[in-house]
Protein backbone atom coordinates (compact mmCIF):
# COMPACT_ATOMS: atom_id res chain seq x y z
CA UNK A 1 0.00 0.00 0.00
CA UNK A 2 0.57 1.48 -1.43
CA UNK A 3 1.93 6.08 -0.84
CA UNK A 4 -2.25 16.22 -0.08
CA UNK A 5 -2.68 14.90 3.11
CA UNK A 6 -4.94 11.69 2.93
CA UNK A 7 -3.85 9.28 1.49
CA UNK A 8 -4.10 8.27 -2.40
CA UNK A 9 -3.11 8.87 -5.98
CA UNK A 10 -5.74 10.07 -8.56
CA UNK A 11 -6.91 8.92 -11.83
CA UNK A 12 -5.80 10.85 -13.85
CA UNK A 13 -9.06 12.51 -15.40
CA UNK A 14 -9.13 15.51 -18.29
CA UNK A 15 -11.91 17.43 -17.71
CA UNK A 16 -14.27 20.74 -18.32
CA UNK A 17 -14.51 23.30 -15.45
CA UNK A 18 -17.49 22.77 -13.47
CA UNK A 19 -18.70 26.37 -14.59
CA UNK A 20 -18.95 24.86 -18.04
CA UNK A 21 -21.22 21.67 -17.12
CA UNK A 22 -24.05 22.06 -19.07
CA UNK A 23 -26.11 18.55 -18.69
CA UNK A 24 -29.26 19.57 -17.22
CA UNK A 25 -30.02 19.06 -13.49
CA UNK A 26 -31.46 15.48 -11.97
CA UNK A 27 -35.06 14.96 -12.77
CA UNK A 28 -37.84 16.62 -10.67
CA UNK A 29 -39.85 14.51 -8.52
CA UNK A 30 -37.32 12.71 -6.50
CA UNK A 31 -37.81 12.69 -2.27
CA UNK A 32 -35.72 13.38 -0.02
CA UNK A 33 -35.68 10.17 1.41
CA UNK A 34 -34.83 8.59 -2.24
CA UNK A 35 -32.19 11.22 -3.05
CA UNK A 36 -30.35 10.07 0.45
CA UNK A 37 -30.44 6.50 -0.54
CA UNK A 38 -28.93 7.50 -3.97
CA UNK A 39 -26.56 9.79 -2.28
CA UNK A 40 -25.17 7.53 0.00
CA UNK A 41 -24.92 4.63 -2.50
CA UNK A 42 -23.60 7.13 -5.17
CA UNK A 43 -20.66 8.67 -2.30
CA UNK A 44 -19.64 4.76 -1.25
CA UNK A 45 -19.48 4.38 -5.86
CA UNK A 46 -17.16 7.38 -6.35
CA UNK A 47 -14.85 7.89 -3.01
CA UNK A 48 -12.14 6.08 -4.54
CA UNK A 49 -12.46 7.74 -7.87
CA UNK A 50 -12.24 11.61 -6.40
CA UNK A 51 -9.81 10.28 -3.44
CA UNK A 52 -7.43 9.04 -6.56
CA UNK A 53 -8.33 12.36 -8.53
CA UNK A 54 -6.94 14.25 -5.77
CA UNK A 55 -3.65 12.72 -5.54
CA UNK A 56 -2.93 12.24 -9.33
CA UNK A 57 -4.25 16.19 -9.66
CA UNK A 58 -1.17 16.84 -6.98
CA UNK A 59 1.45 14.52 -8.76
CA UNK A 60 0.49 15.07 -12.39
CA UNK A 61 -1.33 18.77 -12.80
CA UNK A 62 -0.75 21.12 -10.47
CA UNK A 63 3.00 22.10 -10.84
CA UNK A 64 3.17 24.35 -7.45
CA UNK A 65 2.06 21.02 -5.30
CA UNK A 66 5.23 19.93 -3.17
CA UNK A 67 3.94 16.62 -4.09
CA UNK A 68 4.19 17.51 -7.70
CA UNK A 69 5.93 14.81 -9.83
CA UNK A 70 6.09 15.62 -13.22
CA UNK A 71 3.54 15.90 -16.37
CA UNK A 72 1.01 13.10 -18.11
CA UNK A 73 3.12 10.29 -19.49
CA UNK A 74 6.37 11.35 -18.29
CA UNK A 75 7.95 8.54 -15.95
CA UNK A 76 8.93 9.80 -12.79
CA UNK A 77 11.27 8.28 -10.12
CA UNK A 78 11.98 8.77 -6.76
CA UNK A 79 15.20 7.62 -5.81
CA UNK A 80 14.42 7.21 -2.10
CA UNK A 81 11.48 5.59 0.18
CA UNK A 82 9.00 7.27 1.28
CA UNK A 83 9.31 9.50 5.09
CA UNK A 84 6.80 10.96 6.99
CA UNK A 85 7.48 14.37 4.58
CA UNK A 86 5.91 11.95 2.24
CA UNK A 87 1.69 12.90 3.00
CA UNK A 88 0.15 12.19 -0.31
CA UNK A 89 -0.53 8.83 0.04
CA UNK A 90 -1.60 7.17 3.12
CA UNK A 91 -0.58 4.07 4.17
CA UNK A 92 2.38 3.89 1.59
CA UNK A 93 5.64 1.31 1.92
CA UNK A 94 8.98 2.94 2.71
CA UNK A 95 10.69 -0.59 1.88
CA UNK A 96 10.66 0.26 -2.32
CA UNK A 97 11.28 3.43 -3.82
CA UNK A 98 9.02 4.29 -6.22
CA UNK A 99 9.08 5.51 -9.63
CA UNK A 100 5.42 6.55 -10.97
CA UNK A 101 3.84 7.56 -14.28
CA UNK A 102 0.29 8.69 -14.99
CA UNK A 103 -0.84 7.74 -18.37
CA UNK A 104 -3.05 9.49 -20.70
CA UNK A 105 -4.06 7.11 -23.22
CA UNK A 106 -6.56 9.16 -25.28
CA UNK A 107 -4.11 10.00 -28.22
CA UNK A 108 -2.57 6.46 -28.38
CA UNK A 109 -0.89 3.56 -26.56
CA UNK A 110 2.20 4.06 -24.50
CA UNK A 111 4.98 1.35 -24.06
CA UNK A 112 6.51 0.45 -21.13
CA UNK A 113 10.02 -1.14 -20.96
CA UNK A 114 11.90 -2.24 -18.17
CA UNK A 115 15.37 -3.83 -18.00
CA UNK A 116 16.61 -7.14 -16.96
CA UNK A 117 17.00 -7.08 -13.59
CA UNK A 118 18.71 -9.62 -10.83
CA UNK A 119 16.47 -12.21 -9.69
CA UNK A 120 16.95 -12.10 -5.88
CA UNK A 121 15.24 -8.67 -6.40
CA UNK A 122 11.77 -7.77 -6.58
CA UNK A 123 10.52 -4.96 -8.48
CA UNK A 124 6.51 -4.72 -9.74
CA UNK A 125 4.97 -2.44 -11.63
CA UNK A 126 0.99 -1.92 -10.58
CA UNK A 127 -1.57 -0.73 -13.21
CA UNK A 128 -4.57 1.39 -11.42
CA UNK A 129 -7.55 2.71 -13.43
CA UNK A 130 -9.77 5.57 -12.85
CA UNK A 131 -11.81 3.48 -10.50
CA UNK A 132 -8.92 2.12 -8.50
CA UNK A 133 -9.36 -1.17 -9.42
CA UNK A 134 -5.95 -2.79 -10.01
CA UNK A 135 -6.04 -4.67 -13.85
CA UNK A 136 -2.92 -5.67 -14.09
CA UNK A 137 0.65 -6.15 -13.40
CA UNK A 138 4.25 -6.28 -14.83
CA UNK A 139 7.57 -7.21 -12.51
CA UNK A 140 8.81 -10.09 -10.87
CA UNK A 141 5.55 -12.58 -9.79
CA UNK A 142 3.65 -11.60 -13.27
CA UNK A 143 6.09 -10.92 -15.91
CA UNK A 144 9.82 -12.06 -14.15
CA UNK A 145 13.18 -10.31 -14.07
CA UNK A 146 14.33 -10.88 -17.84
CA UNK A 147 13.10 -7.30 -18.87
CA UNK A 148 10.75 -6.00 -22.12
CA UNK A 149 8.25 -3.71 -23.17
CA UNK A 150 4.57 -3.87 -22.61
CA UNK A 151 1.96 -1.94 -24.31
CA UNK A 152 -1.05 0.30 -22.41
CA UNK A 153 -3.90 0.62 -24.38
CA UNK A 154 -6.98 2.57 -23.53
CA UNK A 155 -10.06 1.58 -24.18
CA UNK A 156 -10.46 2.99 -27.87
CA UNK A 157 -7.45 1.34 -29.20
CA UNK A 158 -8.39 -1.86 -31.29
CA UNK A 159 -4.82 -2.60 -32.70
CA UNK A 160 -2.96 -5.40 -32.68
CA UNK A 161 0.92 -6.13 -30.90
CA UNK A 162 3.13 -4.44 -32.14
CA UNK A 163 6.60 -6.02 -33.31
CA UNK A 164 9.07 -6.19 -30.08
CA UNK A 165 6.33 -6.24 -27.74
CA UNK A 166 5.72 -8.89 -25.20
CA UNK A 167 2.63 -8.09 -24.09
CA UNK A 168 -1.11 -5.64 -24.55
CA UNK A 169 -2.87 -4.16 -21.55
CA UNK A 170 -5.87 -3.07 -21.87
CA UNK A 171 -7.49 -0.38 -19.47
CA UNK A 172 -11.24 0.65 -19.15
CA UNK A 173 -10.39 3.69 -18.33
CA UNK A 174 -8.33 6.27 -20.10
CA UNK A 175 -6.40 7.85 -17.51
CA UNK A 176 -4.45 5.28 -15.29
CA UNK A 177 -1.68 5.03 -12.69
CA UNK A 178 1.12 3.06 -12.93
CA UNK A 179 3.41 2.61 -9.72
CA UNK A 180 6.49 0.97 -9.72
CA UNK A 181 8.18 -0.35 -6.57
CA UNK A 182 11.67 -1.33 -7.02
CA UNK A 183 13.27 -3.53 -4.18
CA UNK A 184 16.11 -1.87 -2.02
CA UNK A 185 17.81 -4.27 -0.27
CA UNK A 186 19.56 -1.65 2.42
CA UNK A 187 21.12 1.88 2.23
CA UNK A 188 23.80 1.01 0.36
CA UNK A 189 22.06 -0.56 -2.38
CA UNK A 190 20.60 2.64 -3.57
CA UNK A 191 23.23 3.28 -6.03
CA UNK A 192 22.06 0.11 -7.84
CA UNK A 193 18.15 0.83 -7.89
CA UNK A 194 18.97 4.46 -9.30
CA UNK A 195 20.74 2.22 -11.67
CA UNK A 196 17.23 0.24 -12.28
CA UNK A 197 15.26 3.08 -11.99
CA UNK A 198 17.51 5.08 -14.83
CA UNK A 199 16.33 2.65 -17.68
CA UNK A 200 12.59 2.39 -16.71
CA UNK A 201 11.19 3.51 -20.21
CA UNK A 202 7.55 4.83 -20.92
CA UNK A 203 7.45 6.49 -24.45
CA UNK A 204 4.16 6.89 -26.63
CA UNK A 205 3.44 3.78 -28.82
CA UNK A 206 4.42 6.30 -32.11
CA UNK A 207 7.86 6.79 -30.66
CA UNK A 208 8.53 3.08 -29.74
CA UNK A 209 7.69 2.12 -33.13
CA UNK A 210 9.86 5.52 -34.86
CA UNK A 211 6.35 6.63 -36.49
CA UNK A 212 4.56 9.80 -36.54
CA UNK A 213 2.55 10.63 -33.58
CA UNK A 214 -1.27 11.11 -34.08
CA UNK A 215 -3.33 13.98 -33.55
CA UNK A 216 -2.75 14.99 -29.89
CA UNK A 217 -5.76 14.80 -27.47
CA UNK A 218 -7.05 17.60 -26.45
CA UNK A 219 -5.82 19.58 -23.18
CA UNK A 220 -7.21 18.59 -20.19
CA UNK A 221 -8.31 21.28 -18.39
CA UNK A 222 -8.67 20.30 -14.41
CA UNK A 223 -10.73 21.42 -11.98
CA UNK A 224 -9.53 22.09 -8.59
CA UNK A 225 -10.02 18.84 -5.83
CA UNK A 226 -11.57 19.09 -2.66
CA UNK A 227 -9.54 19.26 0.63
CA UNK A 228 -9.58 15.75 2.26
CA UNK A 229 -11.70 17.05 4.73
CA UNK A 230 -14.63 18.37 1.78
CA UNK A 231 -14.28 15.37 0.09
CA UNK A 232 -16.00 14.13 3.68
CA UNK A 233 -18.74 16.54 3.65
CA UNK A 234 -19.33 18.53 0.75
CA UNK A 235 -22.05 17.97 -2.12
CA UNK A 236 -19.12 19.69 -4.51
CA UNK A 237 -17.94 15.80 -4.03
CA UNK A 238 -20.56 14.86 -6.60
CA UNK A 239 -19.30 17.54 -9.19
CA UNK A 240 -15.82 16.23 -9.35
CA UNK A 241 -17.07 12.23 -9.56
CA UNK A 242 -19.14 13.83 -12.61
CA UNK A 243 -16.05 14.90 -14.12
CA UNK A 244 -14.31 11.86 -13.34
CA UNK A 245 -16.50 10.23 -15.34
CA UNK A 246 -16.29 11.68 -18.26
CA UNK A 247 -12.78 9.90 -18.78
CA UNK A 248 -14.42 6.38 -17.52
CA UNK A 249 -16.53 4.21 -20.41
CA UNK A 250 -19.65 2.71 -18.23
CA UNK A 251 -19.37 -0.47 -17.73
CA UNK A 252 -22.41 -2.68 -18.75
CA UNK A 253 -22.74 -4.33 -15.20
CA UNK A 254 -23.31 -0.60 -14.06
CA UNK A 255 -26.02 0.89 -16.66
CA UNK A 256 -29.10 0.33 -14.15
CA UNK A 257 -26.80 2.01 -11.73
CA UNK A 258 -25.60 5.22 -13.69
CA UNK A 259 -29.58 5.66 -14.70
CA UNK A 260 -30.16 5.71 -10.78
CA UNK A 261 -27.15 7.78 -10.00
CA UNK A 262 -28.59 10.11 -12.99
CA UNK A 263 -32.08 10.90 -10.51
CA UNK A 264 -30.02 13.48 -8.27
CA UNK A 265 -27.39 14.60 -10.87
CA UNK A 266 -24.36 12.09 -10.63
CA UNK A 267 -23.24 11.11 -14.18
CA UNK A 268 -20.71 12.22 -16.42
CA UNK A 269 -20.71 16.38 -17.40
CA UNK A 270 -24.03 16.10 -15.04
CA UNK A 271 -23.90 18.88 -12.02
CA UNK A 272 -25.68 17.54 -8.68
CA UNK A 273 -29.21 18.09 -7.61
CA UNK A 274 -29.05 20.78 -4.38
CA UNK A 275 -31.29 23.39 -6.20
CA UNK A 276 -33.15 23.18 -2.52
CA UNK A 277 -32.20 23.01 0.91
CA UNK A 278 -34.00 19.86 1.62
CA UNK A 279 -31.99 18.35 -1.25
CA UNK A 280 -28.77 19.83 -0.05
CA UNK A 281 -29.40 18.36 2.93
CA UNK A 282 -30.52 14.75 1.89
CA UNK A 283 -27.43 14.43 -0.07
CA UNK A 284 -25.37 15.47 2.68
CA UNK A 285 -26.84 12.66 5.38
CA UNK A 286 -26.76 10.30 2.55
CA UNK A 287 -22.53 11.04 2.77
CA UNK A 288 -22.62 10.51 6.39
CA UNK A 289 -24.23 7.45 6.04
CA UNK A 290 -22.09 6.15 3.79
CA UNK A 291 -19.20 6.75 6.58
CA UNK A 292 -20.97 5.09 9.02
CA UNK A 293 -21.27 1.80 6.32
CA UNK A 294 -17.40 2.44 5.99
CA UNK A 295 -17.44 2.64 10.00
CA UNK A 296 -18.99 -1.07 10.31
CA UNK A 297 -16.81 -2.60 7.62
CA UNK A 298 -13.56 -1.07 9.33
CA UNK A 299 -14.77 -3.07 12.49
CA UNK A 300 -15.06 -6.01 11.13
CA UNK A 301 -11.23 -5.40 9.18
CA UNK A 302 -9.95 -4.98 12.82
CA UNK A 303 -11.61 -7.94 13.75
CA UNK A 304 -10.28 -10.20 11.16
CA UNK A 305 -12.90 -10.54 10.01
CA UNK A 306 -12.13 -9.48 6.60
CA UNK A 307 -8.92 -9.23 5.53
CA UNK A 308 -7.32 -6.28 3.50
CA UNK A 309 -6.62 -8.82 0.68
CA UNK A 310 -10.36 -8.90 -0.11
CA UNK A 311 -10.56 -5.18 -0.58
CA UNK A 312 -7.97 -5.02 -3.73
CA UNK A 313 -8.24 -6.22 -7.23
CA UNK A 314 -10.10 -6.28 -10.29
CA UNK A 315 -13.25 -5.21 -11.44
CA UNK A 316 -14.24 -9.46 -11.94
CA UNK A 317 -12.20 -10.23 -8.38
CA UNK A 318 -14.61 -7.63 -6.22
CA UNK A 319 -17.60 -8.26 -8.06
CA UNK A 320 -18.42 -4.57 -8.19
CA UNK A 321 -18.45 -4.53 -4.21
CA UNK A 322 -18.50 -0.62 -4.43
CA UNK A 323 -18.14 -0.56 -0.16
CA UNK A 324 -14.78 -2.73 -0.47
CA UNK A 325 -13.22 -0.35 -2.81
CA UNK A 326 -14.30 2.33 -0.71
CA UNK A 327 -12.90 0.52 1.95
CA UNK A 328 -9.47 0.11 0.46
CA UNK A 329 -9.04 3.85 -0.86
CA UNK A 330 -9.46 4.83 2.83
CA UNK A 331 -7.33 2.62 4.37
CA UNK A 332 -4.40 2.48 1.84
CA UNK A 333 -5.76 3.35 -1.77
CA UNK A 334 -3.41 1.98 -4.24
CA UNK A 335 -2.91 -1.22 -1.77
CA UNK A 336 -1.81 -4.48 -4.30
CA UNK A 337 -4.03 -7.41 -5.15
CA UNK A 338 -3.52 -10.31 -2.36
CA UNK A 339 -1.26 -12.23 -5.36
CA UNK A 340 1.02 -9.56 -5.15
CA UNK A 341 1.19 -8.71 -1.82
CA UNK A 342 -0.84 -9.01 1.47
CA UNK A 343 -1.21 -7.02 4.03
CA UNK A 344 -2.14 -8.39 7.54
CA UNK A 345 -2.92 -5.34 9.98
CA UNK A 346 -2.68 -4.84 13.89
CA UNK A 347 -4.99 -2.74 15.10
CA UNK A 348 -5.92 -4.00 18.00
CA UNK A 349 -3.99 -5.97 21.01
CA UNK A 350 -4.28 -9.62 21.98
CA UNK A 351 -6.85 -8.91 24.05
CA UNK A 352 -9.40 -6.74 21.45
CA UNK A 353 -7.44 -3.35 22.46
CA UNK A 354 -6.86 -0.30 19.69
CA UNK A 355 -2.78 0.05 19.69
CA UNK A 356 -2.07 3.34 21.22
CA UNK A 357 1.49 4.80 22.24
CA UNK A 358 0.60 4.86 26.00
CA UNK A 359 1.40 1.22 25.76
CA UNK A 360 4.00 -1.06 25.14
CA UNK A 361 4.04 -4.43 22.88
CA UNK A 362 6.00 -6.84 21.71
CA UNK A 363 5.01 -9.52 18.90
CA UNK A 364 7.09 -12.61 18.69
CA UNK A 365 7.65 -14.96 15.38
CA UNK A 366 8.29 -18.31 15.80
CA UNK A 367 11.70 -19.09 13.75
CA UNK A 368 9.42 -21.90 11.74
CA UNK A 369 6.39 -19.33 11.23
CA UNK A 370 7.81 -16.10 9.91
CA UNK A 371 6.22 -14.85 6.97
CA UNK A 372 6.28 -17.39 3.69
CA UNK A 373 7.05 -15.11 0.93
CA UNK A 374 8.52 -15.66 -1.88
CA UNK A 375 10.09 -11.55 -2.22
CA UNK A 376 9.87 -10.04 1.35
CA UNK A 377 7.83 -8.87 4.27
CA UNK A 378 7.72 -5.61 6.47
CA UNK A 379 6.33 -4.35 9.54
CA UNK A 380 5.16 -0.25 9.00
CA UNK A 381 4.57 2.00 11.63
CA UNK A 382 1.65 4.67 10.67
CA UNK A 383 -0.30 7.04 13.28
CA UNK A 384 -3.99 7.31 13.05
CA UNK A 385 -6.29 8.77 11.97
CA UNK A 386 -3.81 10.31 9.24
CA UNK A 387 -2.24 6.21 8.24
CA UNK A 388 1.30 8.34 7.68
CA UNK A 389 4.27 7.06 8.62
CA UNK A 390 5.81 8.35 12.24
CA UNK A 391 8.40 10.47 12.99
CA UNK A 392 11.09 9.11 15.33
CA UNK A 393 14.33 9.85 17.24
CA UNK A 394 15.87 6.66 14.90
CA UNK A 395 13.99 7.57 11.58
CA UNK A 396 13.07 3.90 11.60
CA UNK A 397 9.87 3.95 10.26
CA UNK A 398 9.37 -0.10 9.58
CA UNK A 399 10.89 -3.62 10.16
CA UNK A 400 11.63 -5.89 7.51
CA UNK A 401 13.49 -8.85 6.24
CA UNK A 402 16.31 -7.16 4.17
CA UNK A 403 17.23 -6.36 7.88
CA UNK A 404 17.34 -9.62 9.64
CA UNK A 405 20.70 -9.38 10.19
CA UNK A 406 20.78 -6.39 12.55
CA UNK A 407 17.77 -8.24 14.87
CA UNK A 408 18.43 -9.80 17.86
CA UNK A 409 17.06 -12.93 17.75
CA UNK A 410 15.54 -15.08 21.40
CA UNK A 411 17.26 -18.20 22.42
CA UNK A 412 14.73 -20.43 20.09
CA UNK A 413 16.17 -18.59 17.31
CA UNK A 414 13.19 -16.41 16.60
CA UNK A 415 12.22 -13.06 16.73
CA UNK A 416 10.54 -10.76 19.52
CA UNK A 417 10.13 -7.22 18.24
CA UNK A 418 9.44 -3.52 20.36
CA UNK A 419 6.83 -1.48 19.30
CA UNK A 420 6.41 1.31 21.83
CA UNK A 421 7.16 5.32 22.13
CA UNK A 422 10.18 5.01 24.15
CA UNK A 423 13.45 3.32 23.96
CA UNK A 424 13.20 -0.43 25.16
CA UNK A 425 16.90 -0.06 26.01
CA UNK A 426 20.19 -0.39 24.18
CA UNK A 427 20.17 -4.01 23.71
CA UNK A 428 16.60 -4.73 22.36
CA UNK A 429 16.66 -1.45 20.11
CA UNK A 430 17.65 -3.48 17.12
CA UNK A 431 14.25 -4.90 17.34
CA UNK A 432 12.48 -1.13 18.05
CA UNK A 433 9.74 -0.35 16.37
CA UNK A 434 8.86 3.31 17.08
CA UNK A 435 5.69 4.01 17.98
CA UNK A 436 3.69 7.53 17.99
CA UNK A 437 2.42 8.99 21.54
CA UNK A 438 -1.14 8.16 20.11
CA UNK A 439 -3.19 5.86 18.05
CA UNK A 440 -1.39 3.78 15.88
CA UNK A 441 -1.91 0.81 13.63
CA UNK A 442 0.84 -1.17 11.71
CA UNK A 443 0.36 -2.65 8.75
CA UNK A 444 2.32 -5.80 7.75
CA UNK A 445 3.10 -6.40 4.08
CA UNK A 446 4.08 -10.09 2.39
CA UNK A 447 5.42 -9.07 -0.73
CA UNK A 448 4.64 -12.08 -3.53
CA UNK A 449 3.32 -14.17 -0.53
CA UNK A 450 3.55 -18.07 -0.80
CA UNK A 451 0.22 -20.15 -0.45
CA UNK A 452 0.49 -20.48 3.30
CA UNK A 453 -0.07 -16.86 3.50
CA UNK A 454 -2.63 -16.90 0.43
CA UNK A 455 -4.52 -19.87 1.71
CA UNK A 456 -4.91 -18.73 5.25
CA UNK A 457 -2.35 -21.56 6.64
CA UNK A 458 -0.07 -19.00 8.33
CA UNK A 459 -1.60 -16.82 10.68
CA UNK A 460 0.01 -13.45 12.05
CA UNK A 461 1.35 -13.70 15.82
CA UNK A 462 -0.66 -11.45 18.10
CA UNK A 463 0.76 -8.25 19.24
CA UNK A 464 0.73 -8.58 22.78
CA UNK A 465 0.46 -5.82 25.22
CA UNK A 466 3.39 -5.49 27.97
CA UNK A 467 4.29 -4.38 31.20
Amino acid sequence: MTAVTRRTFLCGIALIPALQFTTARAQTGVSPEEARAIAKEAYIYGFPMVDNYRIEHAYFVDTKNPEYKGPWNHLVNIARVYTPADTAIQSANSDTPYSFVGLDLRAEPMVLTVPPIEKDRYFSIQFIDAYTFNFAYIGSRATGNDGGSFLVAGPGWKGETPKGVKEVIRSETELVLAAYRTQLFNPDDLDNVKKIQSEYKAEPLSKFLDQAAPAAAPAIDFIKPLSPDDERTSPEFFNILNFVLQYCPTDPSETDLMARFAKIGVGAGKTIDISSPEMKTAIEQGMADAWADLGALRKQIDAGKITFGELFGTRQYLKNNYLYRMGAAVLGIYGNSKQEAMYPVYAIDADGKKLDGANKYTVHFEADKMPPVNAFWSLTMYDLPQSLLVANPINRYLLNLPMLPQFVKDADGGLTFYIQNETPGKDKEPNWLPAPKGPFVIAMRLYWPKEAALDGEWKQPPMKQSA
